[in-house]
Order: structure tokens, then sequence, then C-alpha cells
């Protein structure tokens, strides 16, 4: 297990780092943090996802065990984080659901694909690209169909909600996706410099990503109501794939598909969960210090998964 740390988890974390320290002694400011985000989650990840999902054998991939075992233990996760906050720390029912919406998004993207390729290859990243390609869509629709619900009390909102979908539609990464899908279905053949043009990008995006990621990790601080921030750390790295394991035991998942689903699941709350309470001004404080304390811990909780995995 040691080996483990050293090997899979830890260089992962120490670009996070360098780019937590240079952006924090001034070697890099904001602006160049965002420059390398906008550039890894607008061009070099998309180019990532197409390639990924191009070639993707979806009759592997897109398992329905695999998808009812991740989406169905997120959703779970995703009531039990509202209801919590509801029921045990007296919330409001908007600031209960992005709570809820804490605990339900995981960093896959940033954080689970380059975990899962170092511990156990690039050849193994099926599962996870076929839950990342569903993971955006899957957690707005949830999230912004309950917060809707929640704000109107039965008196529609069809057009915030439409609103916020066709934005959710519009973005990129969903793109990008959308047309790997297109590709994969209809075998179109990619010319070949384009193709190898795409891959050299793509492979600037996960290291990119993590480096901006810790660069903006700098401008979070912990501040907000510990105990309702302990319950989403808890639920985001403990519970959601304690559950996830259970679920794809019990329907005797593939191990490739497993080991993806629960790596998956072990992530801490990615940065659309702050997006998500700052589009709708609720609990920004938890949501904020939620990502930096759960990206921080699981640094141990990875591990701890990795080490059960085998």
């Amino acid at each position: 297990m040691i080996q483990t740390l050293f090997d899979v988890i830890l260089p992962v974390f120490l670009v996070i780092g360098a780019g937590y320290t240079l952006t924090r002694s001034g070697y890099f400011n904001a602006s160049h943090i965002d420059g390398i985000m906008k550039f890894t989650q607008g061009v070099a990840i998309p180019c990532l996802l197409f390639i990924a999902i191009s070639t993707l054998d979806l009759s592997v991939g897109f398992s329905p065990k695999l998808m009812l075992t991740y989406y169905g233990v997120a959703t779970l996760c995703f009531f039990i984080g509202m209801m919590g906050a509801r029921l045990i720390f007296r919330r409001e029912w908007e600031d209960s659901v992005v709570i809820g919406f804490c605990c339900l998004y995981s960093n896959l993207l940033l954080m689970g694909l380059p975990i899962t390729e170092r511990a156990y290859g690039a050849s193994n990243l099926t599962g996870s690209f076929a839950i990342v390609s569903m993971h955006a869509p899957f957690c707005y629709c949830l999230g912004v169909t309950v917060m809707e619900i929640v704000r109107n009390r039965g008196q529609g909102g069809i057009v915030m909600l439409g609103s916020t979908l066709a934005a959710v539609f519009k973005n990129v990464l969903i793109i990008a996706i959308g047309l790997g899908f297109v590709v994969n279905f209809t075998g179109f053949s990619v010319p070949i410099a384009l193709n190898d043009g795409l891959i050299l990008v793509g492979h600037a995006g996960l290291p990119g990503a993590l480096f901006a990621l810790g660069g903006i990790l700098v401008r979070y601080k912990p501040e907000g109501d510990l105990r309702v921030i302990t319950f989403v750390v808890t639920i985001s790295l403990m519970v959601f794939p304690a559950l996830v394991w259970a679920f794809g035991t019990s329907l005797s998942l593939p191990q490739d598909l497993f080991r993806s689903a629960v790596v998956g699941a072990a992530m801490a709350p990615g940065f659309n969960a702050y997006i998500f309470a700052n589009i709708y001004g609720r609990a920004k404080r938890v949501a904020a210090t939620s990502v930096l304390m759960a990206t921080g811990l699981s640094l141990f909780t990875v591990w701890f998964w990795l080490g059960m995995l085998g």
C-alpha cells in the first residue's frame, strides 16, 4: 500500500501542490491560472474526451450495471446530503439542495481519470470515460430540477430550468462528448493528422488541469459551518464509494468497471459543486470549504480505497 501512495497518488497531488505553491508565492497570478484552466477545460480535455468517446467500446463501457451502480448511488447520496442538511442541521431547503449537490458531484474529470490511469493503466479507463460522459448532464439535471421544485414550491420554474439546461448542453465538454458519440456510432474515420493533433493537445489536459486546480484552491479559505462541512466530506469520501462498492458487488460488476466506479466515487467534490452554489447564491461557504477540505483529505482516503481494491 505504501508503494501505491508513492507511485499512484502522490504524483497527482504533487502537481496540485505545485500549482498551489507557485500561485500562493505569486509566481502565477489568478489570470495565469484562469488561462491554464480555460485551456484545459475548453480545449485540451474536450480533445481528450472526444478521442476517448469516439473510440470507446460502447458495449463494454456503457454497461447498464455500471450506470445503475454509479448513478443510482450518486442519486442516493444527493438525497442523503439534502435531507441530512434539512433534518439534522436545520438548513433551509435551498441550502440543503446545494449541500446535496456537493455530495453528488465528484471530481471525476480532474482527479478521477488521472488517478485511475496511474493505478490501472490507460487501457482500463473504459468505465471511467463512460461515467464521465454522463456526469455533468445527469448531475445538473438532478440538481437543477430539485432546486427549481424547492424554490418554486409547485409554481413552475420551467424557464429557469430550460435556460440552465441549455447552458449545460452548450458546454464545450458536452459538445465534445456528443461529437465523440457521433463518430463512434457512424464509424467515421478521423484523418490521421487531425487525430494525432487532437491526441497531442489532449495529453496536456489532465496535468494542466491538476496544476490549475492547485492554483484555484488558493482562493478558498476554510469557513462556514464545520459540522455541515464534515458531513459533506464524510459522504463524499467514504459513504459514496462504500455504497458503490456494495452495489457493484451485488451486481457482479466486471473488475475494471468496478474499479472505475469505486475510484470515481471516492473523489472529492468537484468545483462544479461551488459553481452550482454560486448560481443560486446559497451555501457558498459550505460548498467552497467542502471542496478544499475534501481535496486535501482525499490524499489519504483515495489511498485507503485503492488499497481495498488491491
